[in-house]
């Protein structure tokens, strides 16, 4: 007799200020069809609550991570990285997740996919959407990854065990350079007027835009900026032309449905005294430079660490939109200091010029990660038919 549910192998994992469920390659069937239909019906999509599935409501814990033993002789372990949308049937490839990448060796470890040494384990992680290699140093006690220390970031309470993440090989991932169009910023041309933006290809393509060219003062919250949805409508098409114009999809207009999670917008401006949306007060001084980011449609709560790599990229390019409102202090050293609508992110990043353009030379970012669930989802039977 067969039962009406069948019991699936998953994970659910914190990384950095997302949570994704994580999943084993090989619990998956290798009908690409039929396995998006299992990992859609895991998360309880398209349905804006996810209330039949993990997911959690929220484009930043409705995020996906398929892992294996390393098909690479360079790596140790693959990864790949899935946005499930919340409003359609489907799951966006194409890009990377920091955060979630930062929580990649902590799960490799617990699965016994890599050998251990304590008190710091590296870990070479093949980024398998883009073919390029992330380097984890994991901290592990006995042999695991460790869960408590010292290490705090905005938007995760309390601390936890630091998780450094190396992305320098992540430059000119998706286009093959760190400025896709050769040019330190582009004019994107829409109906009212002609926006100075700059495209950086770095952890994820990401396109850079004045706040007050949208008519904001860059502080605003979350909830503020999506409020206007013409002001929404504007800074999809932005998103949308500037992907045309790097070759990332032939018409603009179909940018959100074909591409929804990447290019990134982020809305930068100078630093300046404000309040984060959950009530933590932020002195000018405090960072360099304040963004807001936009993905998946929607105002990210925090800063994903794919487009602070593309934001610390564009700081130490000079004449993009980004360096010239870094203040003087700030080219004067390799850690960079991003404000966000939950706090501050820090980069250490470098770039260098050779004869074939601009390389990320070092970009370092330090996250912390933890397993927090291992169990069995109970899978519907009656999708395998």
């Amino acid at each position: 007799m067969q039962t009406e549910t069948t019991m699936f192998p998953v994970s659910i994992v914190r990384g950095g200020t997302s949570k994704g469920i994580f999943i084993m390659k090989n619990a998956l069937p290798e009908d690409e069809a039929l396995r998006d239909r299992i990992i859609l019906s895991i998360f309880g999509s398209p349905d804006l609550r996810q209330i039949d599935g993990l997911g959690g409501a929220d484009p930043l814990t409705s995020k996906l991570a398929i892992i294996a033993p390393s098909s690479r002789a360079d790596a140790d372990v693959d990864y790949i990285f899935g946005q499930v949308s919340i409003t359609d049937s489907f799951i966006d490839y194409k890009g990377n997740c920091g955060n979630i990448s930062s929580a990649v060796g902590c799960f490799a470890i617990h699965k016994g996919l890599v050998q251990t040494q304590d008190p710091v384990t590296t870990i070479r992680i093949h980024m398998v959407n883009t073919g390029r290699i992330l380097i984890a140093h994991v901290p592990v006690k006995d042999g695991m990854p460790c869960v408590d220390g010292k290490t705090q970031i905005d938007g995760v309470p309390g601390t936890a065990a630091n998780v450094e993440l190396d992305w320098a090989d992540s430059g000119g991932a998706t286009t093959g350079y760190l400025l896709p169009t050769g040019h330190v910023y582009d004019l994107i041309e829409c109906s009212d007027k002609n926006y100075k933006v700059s495209i950086i290809d770095a952890g994820n393509v990401t396109v850079f835009i004045s706040s007050s060219d949208l008519g904001l003062n860059g502080t605003e919250t979350p909830a503020e900026i999506i409020a206007n949805a013409e002001r929404m409508k504007l800074i999809e098409e932005i998103r949308g032309k500037a992907a045309q114009k790097i070759g990332l999809i032939d018409d603009w207009s179909k940018a959100a449905s074909e591409i929804p999670f990447a290019p990134f917008i982020s809305i930068v401006s100078a630093p300046k005294k404000h309040t984060t949306f959950n009530g933590r007060d932020i002195d000018e001084v405090d960072c360099d430079i304040i963004s807001r980011l936009v993905f998946m449609q929607t105002m990210h709560k925090a800063h994903p660490v794919t487009g602070t790599i593309a934001l610390g990229a564009a700081a130490r390019i000079p004449g993009t939109l980004v360096y010239d409102i870094l203040s003087l202090h700030a080219h004067q050293r390799e850690r960079l200091k991003i404000g966000h609508p939950s706090g501050i992110i820090f980069i250490d990043t470098a770039v260098v010029h050779d004869g074939n353009g601009y390389k990320l030379a070092k970009s370092v970012v330090n996250r912390t990660a933890r397993l927090l669930l291992d169990g069995y989802f109970y899978l519907r039977s009656s999708i395998f038919k």
